[in-house]
């Protein structure tokens, strides 16, 4: 198939693509459930499954692999240098009043009045009609078949492209010809005039520390796992063989009280990132700025998602962290999410933090962060800092919605196209039938190369019902022992993409996936 015809196929299985269907797999296989389920869930909370914490560990360790244990050549031509920490969720809360959280990690909201429902007032637009009374609030994200179907709940017959038609970017918009908010219909509003003027309200979750409350007791749970890297930076240093330029590498839990948890796990209150710190002298920041972006992007690509799917995307002005407006800026690795189409979401961030971090906890703390090269002690200087931040949680939607294969030639109508390193399991061993020698031998080969590799064995059902099983998980190779297997010691490999099949000797299995299993 030539690279032309590959890229028609690709363009022609995203747009079939429904994230209603990938949610429904993702319940259905046990890849991620809605938290307290059986409670009717907790919005912007979700569990990852028996497939789903396999399918996120395995891209935690890919990760990893590639920033700590086997990080990066950088423009010297030697490895670069990168140790890994585990801090803690609960931190001192003068670390969020020295990183600007406290003040400043707050989002302007709207509430409707019909609705009790709260929304971020950057995530929301405008649709009106000039010379009409009325204006429609819609999400930024929604696709035009969404808005059409709210503006029909409304009476409204005009369709997008028709004249007349405005869409402006924030609510807080407003001017000449505008109707205000007393005259806007909020996104699931019946009435008229519901939403309120915008307020700051901050992002963080408090709790209180000790067996009392109040203020004086009160902590928060962390938004971000970067600050744990600053406040770490010292010992760091002093306790290891590491100096500048040198990376701090964590990957944990992050809470954020989003106003308008959506798009499944896409944005959800309890989340986790792998986060990278890259500390180095300023004058070589924008160097390695651009290592990390280019860096970044080849990890994305090369466990799984295609080059027409993602796409790097500087920040504008009016984007800028506090941090970075005075540094080279901000970019984006982005994936073209189903809900997204055919525009992207936000998937890493690669973000020039200048000094601001460690000077900010130098002067709220009273410790010095400078540093002192080892070469030249007259040489003090506060690191810039280089920070490749990405999502795990996001990364793993991600995969999910680039492996989801439709495909009416196979029983189960889909696969998921899983790089093997990613898969949750690398191969199943299935027994023709459950009886005579099919689950004996089967079961031994499973008990020989588990050790090894994350495998299946499943005995039960028919084996179509079994293979469409394993292609809606993304199992890469399926081993089935049948009669022959008895008579000549060799088994039936079937591969997934291709539903393709070979025998091979029973005593080939092991050799077969070191073979075909390989790393990212």
């Amino acid at each position: 198939m030539s690279v032309a015809q590959e890229k028609t196929s690709a363009e022609i299985a995203n747009s079939v693509k429904d994230m209603k269907d990938i949610v429904a797999l993702c319940k259905r296989r046990g890849f991620v459930f809605p938290a307290s389920d059986i409670y009717g869930g907790l919005n912007g909370f979700w569990d990852y499954g028996p497939l789903g914490v396999e399918l996120k560990n395995n891209l935690r360790d890919l990760w990893w692999k590639w920033m700590v244990t086997c990080p990066p050549v950088g423009p010297d031509g030697q490895p670069v240098d990168i140790v890994g920490i585990d801090s803690s969720i609960i931190q001192n809360p003068k670390t969020w009043e020295a990183s600007g959280h406290v003040g400043g990690f707050s989002d302007p909201m709207v509430d409707c009045r019909e609705t009790k429902l709260r929304y971020r007032a950057d995530h929301l637009s405008i649709i009106y009609w000039i010379g009409e009374t009325f204006a429609v609030a819609i999400f930024d994200d929604w696709d035009e078949d969404t808005i059409a179907k709210r503006l029909k709940k409304l009476g409204v017959s005009k369709k997008i492209g028709d004249a007349g038609y405005t869409r402006i970017q924030g609510i807080q918009v407003a001017g000449a010809g505008q109707p205000g908010l007393d005259r806007t219909y909020g996104p699931d509003a019946k009435e008229i005039g519901t939403l309120t003027e915008p307020k700051q309200f901050n992002l963080m979750f408090h709790t209180f520390v000790g067996a009392t409350g109040g203020d004086d007791n009160k902590a928060y749970l962390r938004p971000e796992t970067a600050q744990g890297i600053f406040l770490n930076f010292k010992n760091v240093l002093d306790s290891s063989r590491v100096r500048v330029p040198f990376g701090i590498a964590q990957v944990g839990k992050a809470f954020r009280n989003e106003v308008n948890p959506r798009n499944f796990i896409f944005r959800s209150r309890e989340f986790e990132q792998m986060e990278m710190e890259w500390f180095c002298h300023p004058s070589e920041a924008k160097m390695w700025r651009d290592f990390w972006f280019a860096e970044r992007q080849k990890f994305w690509t090369a466990i799984g998602l295609v080059s027409e799917n993602v796409r790097m995307r500087d920040h504008d002005k009016d984007e800028l962290s506090h941090y970075a407006k005075e540094g080279l800026g901000t970019a984006d690795i982005e994936y073209r999410f189903p809900f997204t189409a055919p525009g992207f979401g936000e998937l890493e961030g690669i973000a020039h933090r200048c000094n601001f971090d460690l000077t900010q906890h130098q002067k709220h703390s009273g410790v010095k962060m400078e540093y002192t090269d080892p070469m030249d002690p007259k040489n003090k200087f506060i690191p810039d800092v280089i920070e490749p931040a990405a999502g795990l949680t996001r990364g793993v939607l991600a995969l999910l919605c680039e492996a989801y294969t439709p495909d009416p030639n196979r029983p189960s109508g889909v696969y998921l196209n899983l790089h093997p390193a990613l898969a949750p399991k690398k191969a199943a061993i299935l027994p023709l039938t459950a009886k005579d020698q099919h689950p004996v031998i089967a079961t031994k080969l499973y008990m020989d190369i588990r050790n090894e590799f994350a495998v299946d064995l499943d005995i039960k059902q028919n084996i179509g019902k079994r293979y469409a099983r394993q292609d809606e998980i993304g199992t890469p190779y399926c081993f089935t022992i049948d009669d022959q297997t008895v008579s000549d010691q060799t088994v039936t490999v079937r591969e997934r993409n291709t539903m393709s099949q070979e025998r091979i000797g029973l005593d080939h299995v092991a050799e077969y996936l070191r073979k075909h299993i390989r790393s990212v």
